[in-house]
């Protein structure tokens, strides 16, 4: 149990991180990976079993078919069925009668378009539980069998809705739903034919800076903190100094030290972060290395070693607080006697008598060297990945209530872990950050966008606006 919430130091430093806080308008983005490149092809085959215009139920089945290279987890697809509701106050329910992976591991909701046509102004979207499984290349889910009627069991006219095919006795192929992989279309059209993806925007930072003062920094959009306050050893410096940037296997890395000869006063920790308040919905990911052992000097040090976005705490358990940690001890700490590690998503908490709601997983393991860190904010749910696995969801509760920054810091959560007098220093690396406004990507296409940015050159975009 994680006993010392880190945010209770914070407060000192809130009001000065909102002063940092600023907007930045930069340039456009290279062309996206498509869905081919990312290996997630999806096909929809659709039948009905009520084929009159007008029926009490309408009667959807559907099978989904994996046409990339690689395995598709179910949980990671919506298919939407596109209809006009008979009345404007009409209400729907959803009904799963049976399904080959399941009709526990199948979810059905009900939601309206914004640009509503003559064919359609409701959709069904139909998701998957993690229970569900996922898709091998070329394999298909097998049958799934729904439907769905009015609340007042008034009947329903078919004839005039989008995805409906009284001709479809049969499963075939049907590009009038739509199927959605971990939030980019990859299968049919809404109605109208219009764009269903909002305009793409995106920070993508390869950190190919030469040092601390590099005015290229502050040009895109980051500070470093000077400021005191927590979180960390009170008393501790936050130094610009303690962030530098070396070359790693051909890519440039930026550098966060922590140093320390036992007291507050030769204590210097590093942060990074986004100078606007500006994230919100849609994909983090960085790619960190956590280190067991300091680079030098004697080991011990309760040292936090972080990738995170945040926003500042108004008041004492204000509900529009929001924060998404990935936070790894090597030497323990909060309580815990040896390297843990954490996600964290907070909904709120009070500095001064600790009082905190968040939901929080742990890993007591080594996570020491190079690891490829996602998370991703949708209108559901928060998901954690770790090199490639979900690692943790939190629930609705946790979702965030206004934009944030992004941050990366190392620091101390206090000078007990070590008794030495003997200089010590610690290191966290990045390699980079990306995040994708508003799009929920699996890890493999981070993967991508990473590996399109630095095929075409690119070490820096940023085209995300506040709002």
């Amino acid at each position: 149990m994680r006993r010392t919430p880190h945010h209770r130091l914070r407060t000192a430093a809130a009001a000065a991180l909102a002063m940092a806080l600023g907007t930045v308008g930069l340039a456009t983005l290279p062309t996206a990976a498509n869905a081919a490149t990312t290996g997630g092809g999806l096909t929809v085959q659709y039948r009905t079993s009520a084929t009159g215009a007008t029926a009490s139920q309408t009667a959807p089945w559907f099978k989904v078919r994996n046409t990339g290279g690689a395995s598709v987890p179910l949980s990671d697809v919506k298919i939407r069925y596109y209809f006009k509701a008979d009345s404007a106050h009409a209400a729907h329910r959803f009904s799963c009668d049976w399904a080959v992976r399941g009709c526990a591991q199948v979810t059905g909701s009900f939601g309206t378009l914004t640009r509503p046509t003559a064919t359609a102004d409701r959709y069904l979207e139909v998701g998957f539980t993690a229970g569900a499984g996922s898709l091998a290349p070329g394999a298909d889910s097998g049958d799934i069998q729904l439907r769905f009627h009015r609340s007042d069991w008034q009947q329903l006219n078919q004839s005039d809705d989008h995805s409906f095919g009284a001709g479809q006795t049969s499963y075939g192929d049907w590009p009038k739903v739509t199927a959605r992989l971990a939030g980019t279309t990859v299968w049919g059209a809404e109605p109208g034919g219009g764009p269903t993806d909002p305009p793409r925007a995106a920070l993508f930072d390869d950190f190919d800076y030469t040092a601390h003062n590099d005015p290229r920094i502050a040009a895109n959009g980051w500070t470093l903190r000077t400021y005191s306050g927590g979180p960390g050893v009170p008393g501790a410096t936050w130094s610009p100094q303690n962030i530098s940037f070396t070359s790693t296997g051909g890519e440039t890395v930026m550098n966060l030290e922590t140093s320390t000869s036992g007291t507050a006063a030769s204590t210097r920790q590093a942060e990074i972060s986004t100078s606007a308040m500006k994230f919100r919905n849609g994909t983090y990911a960085a790619r960190v290395k956590f280190s067991d052992a300091p680079r030098s000097g004697p080991d011990g040090d309760h040292v936090v070693q972080t990738f995170f976005a945040i926003n500042d705490l108004k008041s004492p358990m204000a509900d529009d607080y929001s924060e998404y940690d990935f936070e790894y001890l090597p030497n323990g700490g909060w309580g815990e006697s040896a390297n843990i590690f954490f996600t964290t998503s907070w909904e709120t908490y009070d500095p001064d008598s600790g009082q905190s709601v968040n939901q929080h997983t742990v890993a007591r393991s080594s996570h020491g060297g190079w690891h490829d860190l996602v998370f991703t904010i949708d209108g559901d749910d928060i998901r954690y990945y770790v090199d490639g696995r979900l690692f943790s969801t939190h629930g609705a509760a946790y979702l965030p209530e206004r934009s944030m920054i992004i941050s990366f810091n190392q620091w101390l959560t206090d000078l007990t872990g070590q008794t030495s007098t003997a200089p010590r220093a610690y290191e966290q690396q990045v390699d980079y950050v990306l995040h994708i406004k508003d799009r929920v990507l699996t890890p493999e296409q981070v993967a991508a966008e990473v590996g399109a940015y630095r095929a075409a050159g690119r070490t820096f975009e940023d085209t995300v606006t506040a709002g």
